[in-house]
Parts: C-alpha cells; sequence; structure tokens
C-alpha cells in the first residue's frame, strides 16, 4: 500500500490497528547504462513486494541523496548530508507525530547514512527506526557470492529489468579502485562509462533470485520487528 494511493482517512483508519511504515531512501546519481533512479526504483521495487507481503503503508521516497562524487556525470543531483539528515529526520517526525512508531528505511544509495538525531529519536515514546541497505544486506551478499559474483555500483547486481533504459555491455569491466577518488573530475575520468567494475550484467533467473532472496530478509525484518 502506498500513501498516494490513499487519503488522509485511510491512513487515520490504518492507524487505529498498524503503526508501521516503510520509507524508502535513495539518489538521482550516474549508474552507467542504468536509469539515474537506480538507487530510488530498486529499494521502491523491494517495499512494495514486502508491504502486499506484510501488509504495511510504503511512504513516497527520498529520490535525492549525498552523491557528489558524481556531480560531473550529467543528470546527478546530489544534496548536502546536512540536508538529507534534516528531510529525514522531518519525514520520521511528521509521521510520528501522527502515531506512526515502527519505521523501516530500505535505503539503495552508499552515500546515505542513518542520522545520529534518527537514530535517538523520541525513543521514550517508543519509535524504533531500522535502517536496511539492501546490497549490503546479509542476504545479498550470501546470494552475490554463491555465484562467485560481487554487487558493485551500476553493474550486475543493480541491472534489473525495471531500471534498465540502454542495453549494457557484455562482459566484465576490470573494477575500479575508488579508494583515492577525492573529487567530481578525478571520478569521471577514472569510471569512464560509470561503472564500479564486474559484470555489465547476468541472466534473468540470478537477477530474480537475488531480488526475491533480499525481499524476504527485508519482509522479515518488517513483520518481526
Amino acid at each position: 500500500m502506498r500513501l498516494q494511493d490513499l487519503n488522509w482517512m485511510d491512513v487515520e483508519n490504518y492507524l487505529k490497528q498498524d503503526n508501521r511504515i516503510i520509507l524508502i531512501t535513495g539518489s538521482t546519481e550516474q549508474h552507467a547504462y542504468l536509469s539515474l533512479m537506480t538507487d530510488v526504483l530498486i529499494p521502491q521495487h523491494i517495499a512494495d513486494a514486502a508491504a502486499r507481503r506484510a501488509n504495511v503503508l510504503v511512504a513516497p521516497p527520498l529520490n535525492f541523496g549525498i552523491s557528489f562524487i558524481f556531480r560531473d556525470f550529467p543528470g546527478t543531483i546530489s544534496i548536502s548530508r546536512e540536508a538529507f539528515d534534516l528531510v529525514l529526520f522531518d519525514m520520521v517526525e511528521s509521521l510520528a507525530h501522527q502515531g506512526f512508531r515502527r519505521f523501516y528505511i530500505c535505503n539503495g544509495h552508499g552515500g546515505n547514512a542513518l542520522p545520529e538525531r534518527v537514530k535517538t529519536f523520541r525513543k521514550s515514546d517508543g519509535v524504533q527506526v531500522f535502517w536496511y541497505d539492501w546490497w549490503r544486506s546479509p542476504a545479498a551478499k550470501a546470494y552475490a557470492q554463491s555465484h562467485g559474483l560481487q554487487i558493485l555500483h551500476a553493474n550486475w547486481g543493480e541491472n534489473f529489468p525495471f531500471n534498465r533504459v540502454a542495453d549494457s555491455p557484455t562482459g566484465e569491466k576490470t573494477p575500479v579502485n575508488m579508494g583515492d577518488i577525492q573529487t567530481p573530475k578525478a571520478a569521471r575520468q577514472a569510471l569512464g562509462d560509470g561503472s564500479f567494475g564486474g559484470m555489465y550484467q547476468v541472466n534473468q533467473a540470478v537477477m530474480q533470485g537475488l531480488f526475491e532472496t533480499v525481499v524476504d530478509e527485508f519482509t522479515e525484518l518488517v513483520e518481526r520487528s
């Protein structure tokens, strides 16, 4: 259930029986041959699938994150960490004011992190906040390892049917060492097409298996926390 499909009276009725809600954080940034909205589209699909199973509400996504390193790639829209932290805190605060108490944040972008002020938000009122980096999750890591693969930015692990906007190359790209890259200009020069490396794509059965594995894990978090 998405908030966009309900009116305020529907939500008021929902709160009489449940206090859970899924928030989505991501970014609008380059992903090589994939959609600039990849870091939003993936957690959105995970959240929707989990919501159908757990019968829980999903809030509209926060489409922008900390993407400074990709600013030299056209289409990237980056916000500061201070802005991200303030907006996410305000989102949680406004929903908590209405009676929501359990927040499950499905995050799709490596530059984002749970703000400290959200971690400690109104504990006396029973508010709980759970942060889920889908590609860093135990389930995603184990699944990738079982196939001899690694999920990196804009490689096979993010190449789902719902965020493909162009044909990806076949084959493999040598992984790029991002450790010493500090500026957008250096990132543009080092990354070329934008992928961090590894396989560009794998067969659909592997991708479907990855998606289902992550949805299973996230749904369990929503249902048991």
